[in-house]
């Protein structure tokens, strides 16, 4: 096993607990708290109790389902930063379709969370399950077609020959519409901030409504991975891989991830959450169109 695969789980995690701390900051500070940075160990104090709450049992809930549905989040976002560069051009699995396997781990997500749902039988839970069905229908042509235009750009769909691509601009300049519809699609493969509906608090929670104890917490967890993996997939699609000055690739690429962790992190703050129905007419209205068009330049240029 090389360096760089023994080093994606604990990457992860890493990025998972700065994702959680950082965002318990900027909860704090939305409440108003005073000295919103002392609320960096709410993630550690919450991991304590869920791990110690028992776990909530519905009548006729499918245990296999509901178990099922929640690894398959973490599980996805490992799966997903296996073919990452981790700095330069290393990754752990340097695969020639590795953006295909990179959209293939996000779409997993959508069963994670339909499972989650459906398993517990609750009706709010199973609600929340085929709001992120929805939810991902919405999305998930304009974030293919922004991947599509990063691999045109390339030329390839191995994320290596992709930061190469990049060594005389990065493609968030070249290609600003696909930048920007990835970030976006990265709120809505964790279901987070706006596009957070499918655990939406209308719903009392939605597909989370009736997790507890440790489903509840590796649940969440996954959500966080997800978004973090999603930020550090943005870095070498978009920003040039681990490029940059004076210091190593490695730590490049791992500054570049937190910066657009934190800032997704702190935008979905700051965002109302959207309506389904409203999303969707969006999503298939004006980001398909921009995503194809930003597609035809993109194709026109590598010609």
């Amino acid at each position: 096993m090389s360096e760089s695969q023994l080093v994606v789980l604990p990457l992860v995690a890493v990025l998972t607990i700065a994702a959680a701390a950082f965002d318990a900051v900027l909860a704090a500070a939305s409440a108003g708290s005073p000295g919103p940075w002392r609320a960096w160990d709410t993630p550690l104090r919450e991991t304590a109790r869920l791990l110690v709450r028992q776990r909530r049992s519905t009548l006729a809930s499918d245990r296999l389902l509901r178990r099922t549905g929640v690894l398959v989040l973490p599980v996805a976002a490992v799966l997903a930063a296996a073919v990452l560069p981790l700095g330069g051009a290393r990754a752990a699995s340097d695969t020639s379709v590795g953006i295909v396997w990179f959209n293939a781990m996000e779409v997993a997500v959508w069963a994670g969370v339909w499972l989650a749902g459906w398993g517990v039988n609750s009706a709010y839970s199973l609600v929340g399950g085929y709001r992120m069905i929805a939810q991902g229908l919405a999305y998930e042509l304009p974030h293919m077609f922004a991947l599509i235009t990063v691999a045109v750009g390339a030329e390839s769909l191995r994320f290596s020959d992709v930061v190469t691509a990049q060594h005389d601009l990065w493609f968030a300049v070249q290609m600003p519409v696909a930048f920007l519809v990835y970030l976006l699609s990265a709120l809505a493969m964790a279901f987070w901030g706006p596009l957070s509906s499918p655990a939406g608090a209308d719903l009392a929670g939605g597909a989370m409504a009736e997790l507890s104890g440790a489903d509840r917490l590796v649940f969440s967890a996954g959500r966080y991975a997800m978004l973090a993996v999603a930020a550090a997939a943005a870095v070498p699609m978009f920003l040039g891989g681990g490029a940059g000055p004076l210091l190593p690739a490695w730590l490049w690429a791992l500054l570049k991830t937190l910066v657009v962790l934190a800032a997704l992190l702190w935008t979905a703050r700051r965002l109302p959450v959207l309506r389904m129905d409203r999303f969707m007419t969006f999503a298939w209205t004006a980001l398909i169109p921009a995503t194809l068009l930003q597609l035809l330049v993109t194709g026109l240029v590598a010609l």
